[in-house]
């Protein structure tokens, strides 16, 4: 019964813009005006710097960890914790208090992962950091991290609900990835 509560509690936090937040709390404009208008750590960077980008990150990266940890901690199912990843990682891409319009997702997936396992979460960020260490493009880490997720949640877990909760985020990190994409491939990212 808890895991039912959870999931409009996931995605209620998912809701919460920390770019939007943040750069209203530094006298920052508003990131879905700026730059790229995405309101995610990335952005808040062109526009705010590292500290309000490390503070949007951290904070897009809770919201996704904290109801999965929650849920593990109460000993939810894995079929109803994929789902309350799911609602965390969805209320980021669509808030309901921002119009529906939100984020790509990249630290809010990240956070939900984190939450399913530590060693997943630490696959990924690794994924990440090693192919920006190698190549310098956020956009590129993030997608191939992304891709690589539910292959790593398949060896670390091996459980198909998690595997699939995680390839639902990939599937939509890539949609909203589109234009950033196109330009990798044309070689201008």
């Amino acid at each position: 019964m808890i895991g039912w509560l959870l999931i409009p509690a996931a995605y209620l936090l998912g809701s919460v813009s920390c770019a939007v937040i943040v750069c209203r709390l530094m006298g920052l404009p508003d990131p879905r005006g700026q730059g790229s208008g995405n309101p995610g750590a990335t952005n808040v960077m062109r526009i705010g710097g590292k500290k309000a980008a490390g503070i949007t990150l951290f904070g897009d990266m809770l919201k996704g960890f904290l109801p999965v940890f929650v849920a593990n901690s109460l000993a939810v199912s894995p079929f109803m914790l994929g789902f309350i990843g799911l609602a965390a990682f969805f209320g980021h891409l669509y808030p309901l208090f921002f119009g529906f319009k939100g984020g790509k997702g990249v630290a809010t997936s990240l956070g939900v992962l984190l939450g399913f396992s530590w060693a997943l979460g630490l696959a990924v960020i690794g994924t990440w950091l090693l192919v920006y260490k190698l190549r310098k493009i956020s956009s590129l880490s993030a997608l191939t991290a992304s891709v690589l997720s539910p292959v790593y949640a398949w060896f670390i877990l091996a459980d198909k609900v998690i595997v699939g909760a995680a390839a639902v985020m990939m599937v939509f990190l890539l949609l909203r990835h589109k234009s950033n994409i196109k330009r990798l491939l044309a070689g201008e990212e």
